[in-house]
């Protein structure tokens, strides 16, 4: 007798049981995962382990003779303290830029989110049209603006803005406009979002409430948008922190923000294991203020 008799009715003699296909089941996601997780591990993990080996070479080595791992824990202390000033000023230079973008980006998040109507679209291609340049070629178009003979210096000349031998190129202040700039649409877009999903008849209740517009903000608008919020000033501020082509485009060696150090120590002067610690010093002090800064502003709806 042929062994499909034995088969019962209705099921397949090839079929696995439900046990196998629970298994293979449970192990899909798994399997989904890995093409990420070896992109993680060949791009991020390995060159961080790299990068931390190097910056415990021994300092009194060179490209050429080699360095040997010796541990020297005492790369950080001296890379700290020969370059503090730098870290100041990069994170004072994003800390600026970052006020300056929120009092651009909330005015004009919310006029996208809630008062364009049908130019919402357009005006969000517009907010986001700069990005399809090149960040190199944006920084030298800042350049040209701000020069000593652009109109833009001229103007201000004219109306006594600006002294007649003054000028705005290879200052604090360019650096500054220069990460404003560049970094302003990762503040705009995530608040958009934030304000685009406001409920309008949260801000009737308060006006029928007698709130005045003033306090319908603070205490409907501004709360509710907090998750946007949050995430847009870590997308402008760690990235602005780190940032060195505004500083070496826009202003001179007195406005160099540690980008520029860890440039020039891997780049220009070979010192591989100063670069190294300085990198892993900026990435600890990022993570210490984004932990303070989520501590502090929550993260329920932001993480």
């Amino acid at each position: 007798m042929s062994a499909l008799a034995h088969v019962p009715t209705g099921q397949s003699a090839a079929a696995p049981p439900p046990s196998a296909r629970r298994g293979r089941h449970r192990f899909l996601p798994y399997l989904l995962l890995l093409p990420g997780a070896a992109w993680l591990l060949l791009f991020f993990a390995l060159p961080l382990v790299q990068l931390a080996a190097a910056s415990l070479y021994d300092p009194s080595g060179s490209l050429s003779t080699g360095y040997a791992l010796t541990f020297a824990f005492g790369n950080y202390p001296d890379a700290l303290a020969a370059y503090w000033p730098q870290f100041v000023r990069s994170f004072g230079y994003a800390a600026l830029a970052l006020v300056l973008a929120l009092l651009m980006g909330y005015p004009l998040a919310y006029a996208i989110a809630q008062k364009a109507g049908r130019w919402k679209n357009l005006l969000l291609v517009c907010v986001v049209a700069p990005m399809f340049t090149s960040f190199l070629v944006r920084t030298l178009a800042w350049k040209t603006i701000l020069s000593d003979n652009g109109w833009f210096v001229g103007v201000l000349r004219d109306v006594h803005l600006l002294a007649p031998d003054g000028r705005l190129l290879a200052t604090p202040f360019a650096v500054v406009l220069g990460l404003t700039y560049n970094f302003l649409p990762f503040l705009v877009l995530p608040l958009y979002a934030s304000l685009e999903r406001l409920d309008r008849r949260l801000l009737e209740a308060a006006s029928d409430l007698y709130a005045s517009p003033v306090r319908a903000f603070r205490r409907v608008t501004l709360p509710l948008s907090m998750p946007g919020l949050v995430a847009g000033t870590l997308l402008f501020f760690i990235p602005a922190s780190g940032d060195y082509i505004n500083a070496e485009l826009l202003g001179t060696p007195n406005e160099y923000m540690i980008g520029n150090v860890i440039d020039s120590a891997f780049l220009v002067r070979l010192d591989y294991p100063q670069g190294a610690a300085l990198s892993f010093l900026l990435m600890a002090a990022m993570l210490a203020v984004v932990f303070v800064y989520l501590r502090r502003a929550g993260t329920e709806e932001v993480l």
